[in-house]
């Protein structure tokens, strides 16, 4: 059973460890998918979801549902709209209204914090200033009290949440960045207290007080924290922004009359009307007129798609010109548009692969730090000149560890990533697909609707002396009207394009790879490739000159045999698609070898290769072969000394027989505009059908690869350089010690960093492809 949660403190890599353990403890095998930065939690579980939430809430993180894209409430919408507040009813608006709540609580808590640094800073200075120092000296203990006394509230308030989380992180076994900030600032201030109220357990040199220290760097932590939200919220900015391009009404025709009602009250099988320049509001498909719809939102194709009776419109598109009617197929969740929304923001909670490097460091990061502080502290205890530097040291390396920004480095990368890509009408179903694209070595094309249009049309038909052409071309459409094989479906549309009529045969078997075998008004029909003319033991040398004519020329010739007997020749041509050349040229700069895969004989294969610049071609490939081909390709050796493979291989494919090669390959490619098997098949699905989708895919997942490999960088080296200097590795050298304050600095810093190098990705244009 699978279990969607939302819970609100989940924030950091140690979060991350916490939730699995709680999950753990009611299930030992249950699986988790956690995205840190929408704060969404799937789980695989056989237990209950009451018995998850309520280990959650043990375990310090207590859960909700999440709100669903797309998904309204009819009772507050309607509310909303009495009130003035709100358009869609959807709950996606409360989800960002939680969000700014969250960061204007965290903001007034460092208002609260930044105002109580001033006056104590000012007690504090009274260590630092000489004639201040001296003046004070007999007054020491009050104005420490005093400073205690301003400081408590501070932790008590401001930091309230780090005390929290350290205290169910301590109840469960467990360590994050919660326990490093109330380690460091809650000695800081009891060390500093103790002196204040018995300074003479100390000796003279030891009885400096850090009071400044614990509220300074609560106030920068958060500080850091709301300004690290800020930057994650527009993390999701394209997401937002195809869920703002949804209409908020429809126009329906009801009772043949035009009504507008909210879109969440349409109803599947009501008819809608839409007018030029307004949205399409669901989806469904066109019973009346003709138009053009810009598609860009969910395809990321700029030129609008000419649309008529029987095609199918997509909801948030724009209509451009003419006037339609259309009968609604899908609504709420079901509409493209929160598929969308919803595949991509699965794909977000799941990690790639580099990122398990991340899980094994920061499961003993908070512990090692923290026996790392201890020793700093022993360390100087023995070794320093003064207890207090002790302290300052211990306290600096607890606050200056991260392990927040090793845990944002790939999810904010992948975050981001994603959902430029869904931007493009590049649907990535999970963060693996997305590393091993960045990867590939090799593309395998299908030819039929992936690198050709998938509509042939009948172009030629040579009978034998002893038919007609309209007799062997109704004999054709005939035996092939079951027949759901693009090929077939050309030979009948072509045949009704002449007036001819088509009629049901009484018999109808289908040859997968080969064509069909049917029975029309009591004949034997054959119709297909030279394999099946072979299998029934039907001779068709005479025809062999014609069909290699026709294929050279690149169509794809058919023989028809009645009753044993040849009867004839039809071929018909399929149109590569006017980017496909420039795509596949663009994946060839990018040094990876493009495979063309076809079931169509080797010469008509070939002349179509030979358009798009492909050199390499399998032709006559059953549909059944195709997957064992990818895994033929996956297999090839190359150079490596340890002779194991160096191809990483994708599929790109649209029909029910490229499903298996879709799930052989190391990555598979659906186009979009294929069938619905096919797409469930595939790891990266093309909303559009154009090629260039391809491209883009691979160059998204290259950039998204390179930064989180930058983040992941940046992260380790802040941690390496960091801690040692924190922990007074230069002192002896030069005197330097650093102070707790900037240590907190640093460490929001770097999450901070590592959040705004992510979101670079939000303006990564592809490569423009060369015509």
């Amino acid at each position: 059973m699978a279990i969607q949660l939302k819970v609100p403190k989940l924030s950091c890599e140690g979060c991350v460890q916490a939730v699995n353990q709680a999950v753990h403890t009611v299930d030992s095998a249950a699986q988790l998918d956690i995205d840190i930065q929408s704060k969404r939690v799937s789980v695989e579980t056989t237990q209950s979801e009451r018995a998850i939430r309520e280990a959650l809430a043990v375990a310090g993180y207590p859960a909700e549902s999440p709100p669903i894209p797309g998904e309204h409430d009819h009772d507050h919408h309607r509310a909303a709209q009495h009130d003035g507040h709100g358009e869609g009813g959807s709950a996606e608006p409360v989800e960002v209204g939680e969000q700014e709540a969250a960061y204007r609580l965290t903001m007034r808590k460092f208002y609260f914090a930044a105002a109580v640094a001033v006056p104590m800073l000012l007690l504090m200075l009274v260590d630092y200033i000489p004639t201040w120092s001296a003046a004070a000296m007999p007054y020491l203990g009050v104005h420490g009290v005093a400073a205690a006394v301003l400081c408590f509230p501070v932790l008590a308030w401001s930091g309230a949440q780090f005390f929290q989380g350290a205290w169910h992180n301590l109840r469960n076994h467990n360590a994050n960045m919660d326990t490093l900030i109330a380690l460091g600032t809650g000695s800081a201030w009891l060390y500093s207290t103790v002196v204040a109220i018995a300074p003479g357990l100390f000796p003279e040199a030891s009885r400096g007080m850090f009071f400044d220290v614990a509220v300074l760097v609560i106030a920068l932590v958060l500080l850091g924290q709301a300004l690290e939200a800020r930057a994650r919220g527009k993390a999701n900015a394209a997401l937002e922004k195809l869920l703002e391009l949804q209409a908020k009404t429809a126009r329906v025709i009801r009772d043949g009359q035009e009504v507008d009602v909210p879109i969440e009250d349409v109803g599947v099988g009501e008819v809608v009307l839409v007018r030029p320049g307004e949205k399409v509001p669901v989806d469904g498909v066109i019973t009346e007129g003709e138009s053009a719809v810009d598609e860009s939102v969910v395809t990321g194709e700029s030129v609008p798609v000419d649309k008529r009776p029987g095609d199918a419109v997509v909801g948030a598109t724009l209509n451009k010109t003419g006037a339609f009617r259309f009968r609604v197929t899908k609504v709420g969740q079901q509409t493209a548009l929160a598929q969308i929304v919803q595949l991509v923001q699965s794909a977000q909670s799941t990690k790639v692969p580099i990122a398990r490097l991340v899980d094994t460091v920061s499961s003993y990061f908070v512990p090692g730090v923290a026996i790392f502080a201890i020793l700093t502290f022993l360390v100087w205890f023995n070794f320093g000149p003064a207890l207090n530097l002790a302290v300052i040291a211990a306290v600096t390396v607890l606050i200056i560890a991260c392990p927040c920004a090793l845990g944002l480095a790939a999810p904010m990368g992948l975050v981001v990533g994603l959902g430029k890509a869904a931007e493009n009408g590049v649907l990535v179903r999970n963060g693996e697909a997305l590393e091993t694209a960045s990867k590939l070595t090799t593309i395998v094309l299908d030819k039929t609707g992936t690198i050709t249009k998938g509509k042939p049309a009948l172009t030629d038909v040579l009978p034998l002396e002893s038919f007609t052409a309209e007799e062997l071309l109704f004999l054709a459409a005939t035996a092939d009207r079951r027949s759901e094989h693009p090929l077939a479906t050309a030979i009948v549309e072509g045949a009704r394009d002449r007036n001819i009529a088509v009629t049901e045969p009484e018999s109808f078997d289908s040859v997968p790879g080969q064509g069909v075998k049917a029975t029309v008004n009591g004949r034997v029909v054959l119709v297909g490739n030279a394999r099946l003319m072979q299998a029934q033991a039907v001779l068709m040398n005479r025809f062999e000159a014609d069909a290699a004519r026709l294929a050279d020329a690149g169509k794809t010739p058919m023989f028809v045999a009645v009753d044993g007997h040849p009867a004839g020749i039809i071929a018909v041509a399929d149109t590569v698609k006017e980017d496909s050349a420039v795509a596949i040229r663009a994946l060839q700069k990018m040094g990876i070898e493009v495979v063309m895969m076809t079931g169509d004989n080797e010469r008509a294969a070939r002349a179509i290769a030979r358009q798009v610049g492909i050199d390499r071609v399998l032709a006559e490939v059953l549909p059944e072969d195709k997957a064992h081909q990818v895994q033929l390709l996956q297999a090839e050796q190359g150079n490596r000394k340890d002779g194991r493979p160096v191809r990483t291989v994708g599929m790109v494919g649209d029909g029910v027989n490229d499903a298996p090669a879709l799930a052989q390959a190391d990555v598979g490619f659906a186009i979009g505009t294929g069938t619905d098997v096919a797409i469930e098949a595939a790891d990266i699905t093309l909303v559009g059908g154009s090629l260039r989708s391809v491209v883009y895919a691979i160059e998204v997942s290259k950039a998204t690869l390179a930064n989180i490999k930058q983040n992941l960088f940046g992260a380790f080296v802040y941690n390496a350089l960091g801690i040692p200097i924190a922990a007074g590795v230069f002192f002896p050298l030069f005197g330097w010690l650093l102070s707790p304050i900037v240590a907190g600095g640093a460490m929001a810093l770097s999450s901070i960093t590592v959040v705004l190098n992510a979101n670079r990705l939000r303006f990564f244009a592809p490569k423009p492809v060369e015509v």
